[in-house]
């Protein structure tokens, strides 16, 4: 059974930065792909980066790109996000995701397999 903890949320003042990690655990997961998403209160779950296992390469959203960045390591099993220059507007619960089967970078919910239980980001102004 594959699980996603997060950590690293918390509350930081604009401008300032916050660094996310996923854990997952299970002895042989080898995801294609491994994701994060956001989802602020009364808003749709939204893409924000995802990274290739592999490879190491990535996509971002378009808010991310320049602030944000993802990173992997493959032995520890982790993923991480950086989250730079941090705006009111970036506040949001972070999701990790990850899927098994390759079908390229997806930024959709639909196309994740596994889920971590979010960790809380707030940016106050």
């Amino acid at each position: 059974q594959v699980q996603f903890v997060e950590s690293g949320g918390g509350l930081v003042q604009a401008g300032g930065s916050l660094r996310l990690s996923c854990a997952a655990s299970g002895p042989t997961f080898r995801p294609y792909a491994m994701a994060w998403f956001r989802q602020a209160a009364g808003k749709d779950r939204e893409f924000v980066a995802v990274v290739n296992w592999s490879l190491g390469s990535s996509r971002y959203a378009d808010f991310a790109e320049g602030r944000f960045s993802i990173s992997r390591d493959n032995v520890l099993n982790t993923v991480s996000l950086q989250l730079d220059s941090l705006k009111p507007e970036d506040t949001a619960v972070y999701y990790c995701a990850g899927v098994l089967e390759a079908n390229g970078l997806g930024v959709s919910t639909w196309q994740y397999d596994y889920w971590g239980q979010g960790t809380q980001v707030t940016v106050s102004s």
